[in-house]
């Protein structure tokens, strides 16, 4: 009889341990459905982490297990009851979205995206990521953060990682290279904003204000606040078993971008908090009008010359890091303690992002919305740094060298020399 009781109990007390389970996975995923398989899903079995007591072990193991059963049974199942079996095409809308003045100035190419396929895309982006994977491994290669491990990156590093659980994907967003667009394809295939009474299916149809409120997006930087001491095992689970991809950029074309969009435009909040202090310190002006527009209609803008030299002064990151449009990509994605599935580039836009939708399987989905006219082209560098002292350039190239090698980016011989 006693056995018979004790065998209830254990009975009543596994199935409360597995629904609490599910809700606390269910808070992550919601009501949602995901197909996780693409050409580069590699689910591999999960190591045990280390914990300090036996039963932190054990249960970690039993998280393990639960939700290896779990993302497995996403496979099989992409729908859940009650969820339609299909959607309308999410296509890319022929018409400009409304836009800001930003968007108004780098100017939108609205033509079609038929450009002729490079002939082996499947190589490229295989060397890419193996450029990565060697350089990585390579002791003699050397930056700051390289050598510390996923566990020792802190949680506020992690907030570029944007992770859809709908479809398994997880997006480290790179300001200035294409961000704005790819944050509208992560908010329609996860639905981010359907709490919202809003189901945008059109990338474009999405306001300016929701693609970068950080409110929109799930990050992986939001996991504490949900999962507590267990947060950063679900992030190994989930980077084990989604596709991880990112965008890049040439580092120096992309300094040239962050200058034109921040400092060429009326940008109050960049006015003050950058570009005040850059006019006191680099230029001598201890008066300046309280907002932007004064200050513009007075003839006092930032110069590219007084952008790098905030990047170069050592007291820029000795009062706070460096602001996201200019911090090196591998400070925002850690691609040495991130094994990235697919590395894209704003130079071979149409045909990466063409080729990341096929490889996630929604390309019957969606459209990568059109891209603007690359006006920051590479071929400017010689003149937006024709004014930067040579010792200077050679220092902001030591600053963003690591994402010049590790991205496969060509070294500017011609402005490092006399």
């Amino acid at each position: 009889m006693t056995k018979s009781r004790l065998f209830r109990l254990w009975l009543v007390l596994g199935s409360v341990f597995t629904i609490l389970l599910i809700i606390v996975y269910w808070d992550s995923v919601g009501t949602a459905h995901f197909s996780l398989p693409t050409s580069f899903s590699r689910p591999h079995p999960l190591e045990a982490l280390p914990t300090g007591r036996a039963d932190e072990k054990e249960f970690a193991s039993d998280v393990d297990a639960f939700l290896e059963k779990l993302l497995s049974a996403g496979v099989k199942q992409s729908i859940l009851p009650g969820k339609r079996a299909e959607q309308p095409p999410l296509l890319a809308s022929s018409r400009p979205a409304p836009g800001n003045m930003e968007e108004s100035v780098r100017g939108y190419d609205w033509s079609s995206h038929g450009a002729p396929q490079s002939p082996d895309v499947d190589g490229r982006q295989a060397e890419r990521r193996s450029v990565l994977r060697e350089l990585c491994a390579n002791a003699s290669f050397m930056f700051p953060t390289k050598e510390r491990s996923f566990d020792d990156i802190p949680n506020y590093e992690l907030n570029h990682l944007i992770v859809d659980d709908r479809h398994g994907v997880i997006y480290c967003y790179v300001p200035k290279a294409a961000c704005t667009n790819w944050k509208r394809v992560m908010i329609v295939l996860s639905q981010s904003l359907s709490d919202r009474g809003v189901p945008y299916r059109d990338p474009l149809d999405i306001p300016r204000e929701y693609v970068h409120n950080s409110s929109t997006h799930l990050t992986f930087s939001k996991f504490w606040r949900r999962y507590g001491k267990f947060s950063r095992h679900l992030m190994k689970v989930k980077l084990k078993k989604y596709t991880k991809f990112l965008f890049v950029r040439d580092p120096f074309v992309r300094l040239i971008s962050a200058f034109r969009s921040k400092f060429e435009l009326e940008n109050e909040e960049f006015y003050r908090k950058f570009a005040v202090p850059m006019l006191r310190m680099y230029s001598n002006h201890t008066s300046l009008p309280a907002s932007v527009s004064e200050a513009f209609s007075a003839g006092l803008k930032v110069s590219f010359t007084n952008f790098i030299q905030y990047l170069l002064d050592p007291h820029t990151e000795k009062l706070a890091p460096f602001n996201e449009h200019w911090r090196q990509v591998h400070r925002l994605c850690h691609p040495c303690q991130i094994d990235y599935d697919f590395v894209g580039k704003l130079e071979t836009l149409d045909q990466d992002a063409a080729q990341l939708l096929r490889l996630l399987k929604v390309d019957k989905l969606l459209h990568f919305p059109p891209s603007y006219r690359n006006r920051t082209a590479s071929s400017w560098e010689e003149d937006w740094f024709s004014k930067i002292p040579l010792a200077w350039r050679q220092q902001l190239y030591k600053l963003y060298e690591a994402d010049f090698v590790l991205f496969g980016y060509p070294k500017p011989e011609n402005l490092l020399r006399d």
